[in-house]
């Protein structure tokens, strides 16, 4: 069992992420990162996401949980790959980060968020950045 988390290198994806550190923490269970490159600019380096895979590695090693960094490949839903994550490592919870998006924003590009919230096979935490 484990706390999947949908991470971006923003805002959003780092509320995310301390929240699902700290449920993982609470409940002991282990924690799987999804970093994808669908979620980031267009154009993103492997390398890039690669360094960005490290640098989460780097600060969930000084949290004591056990945990998994899963870079995804190009072309992949975002929404399916946190599903299916979700789904393979029975996971308890799955927390993703909140942007705020215009109505004509979520018509044209869709809604990943709202494809977790319907889809997914466990409760979902849905979180807002810290303000700043």
């Amino acid at each position: 069992m484990s706390v999947v988390v949908g991470y971006v290198s923003t805002p959003e994806g780092d509320g995310a992420l301390d929240v699902a550190v700290s449920e993982a923490r609470a409940r002991g269970l282990r924690l799987v990162v999804i970093l994808s490159e669908r979620g980031h600019r267009l154009g993103t380096e492997a390398a890039e996401l690669q360094a960005e895979g490290d640098e989460v590695r780097r600060r969930l090693d000084g949290t004591g949980l056990r945990y998994d960094v899963r870079l995804t490949s190009r072309g992949n839903d975002v929404a399916e790959d946190i599903i299916g994550a979700a789904s393979s490592e029975e996971a308890v919870l799955i927390v993703i980060g909140l942007r705020r998006r215009s109505p004509v924003g979520k018509l044209l590009l869709g809604s990943n968020a709202q494809r977790i919230l319907l889809d997914a096979p466990c409760p979902v935490l849905a979180v807002k950045p810290a303000p700043t």
